[in-house]
Parts: structure tokens; C-alpha cells; sequence
């Protein structure tokens, strides 16, 4: 019998876009998975779910977008509602991850690697997922 393979999966959830990264089965590299273009909450809702059962996730991490003083916001709230109906429907608990700043960091590495403006908008969600989730599986391990 194969061993269990735990993945966790994280969405950085914006208006137009979600940034989707995907843990090792380790639980120590967040890779960088896909950008998917939204078209409505069922069908958002949808993509996310079939992305869990494609590849086996037990648990998904969301980026809770927080004002910088800590408190939540409009869009945050938005996200914990998108959060909650995702869980639902996957039917694998949700962890809701402070994200701020993680886009900053994702156009900075960006700047790093001097990637022009024009092709960053396919990257920068996925690379802002990807960010998320590696600070969320580096605070996994210190605990």
C-alpha cells in the first residue's frame, strides 16, 4: 500500500485572478502552480475543488488580505466568505494566512530578476500564492 501523500494547496484570491501554490508532498516548498482567471463564485468555486481532488490536498491555505494595522477589512471579509464556501464544497479544512505584503514581495523578486512590467501579470498572483504558502509551511515547521 502506497503512503498518504499530503499536499497543501493556497490561493491568493483577487478580484480578477487567483494565484494557486502547491505544496510538496513533504510539507517544505510551495511551488508555484497557476494563475486562474475568474468568471463567476460557483465556477471559481468549482476550478478550486477540482484543483484539490486532481491533487490530493488535505488542507488549503487562503490569504486573508488585512488592513496594515491588523484589522479586517471589506476585502478580507469578502475573502473569509469565498474561504468558508470553498471549504464547504472541498470538503478539506481551510486555513485563512495573513498575506499582507506578499505581493510587494513577489513584484520585488520580480525587480530581482528584472522582469519587464508587461510579463508580470501572469506571474505576480501566482508568485504572491507561492509566497503565502512558503511562509505558511516555514511556520509549520517552527512550531
Amino acid at each position: 500500500m502506497l503512503p498518504c501523500v499530503v499536499r497543501v494547496l493556497c490561493l491568493d484570491v483577487g478580484e480578477k485572478r487567483i494565484g494557486v501554490a502547491l505544496s510538496d508532498p513533504k510539507l517544505i516548498i510551495a511551488l508555484a502552480l497557476k494563475v486562474y482567471t475568474r468568471v463567476g463564485p460557483k465556477r471559481d468555486v468549482q476550478e478550486i475543488v477540482a484543483l484539490v481532488r486532481e491533487h490530493d490536498v488535505s488542507k488549503i491555505v487562503v490569504g486573508l488580505p488585512k488592513n496594515l494595522d491588523g484589522t479586517i477589512g471589506d476585502k478580507a471579509r469578502e475573502i473569509m466568505g469565498f474561504a468558508e464556501r470553498v471549504e464547504l464544497a472541498a470538503g478539506s479544512p481551510v486555513v485563512l494566512w495573513d498575506e499582507r505584503f506578499s505581493t510587494n514581495e513577489a513584484h520585488r523578486i520580480l525587480d530581482m530578476g528584472s522582469v519587464k512590467q508587461k510579463k508580470r501579470k501572469s506571474f505576480i498572483d501566482m508568485m504572491a500564492a507561492q509566497i503565502i504558502l512558503q511562509g505558511y509551511l516555514d511556520a509549520q515547521t517552527q512550531g
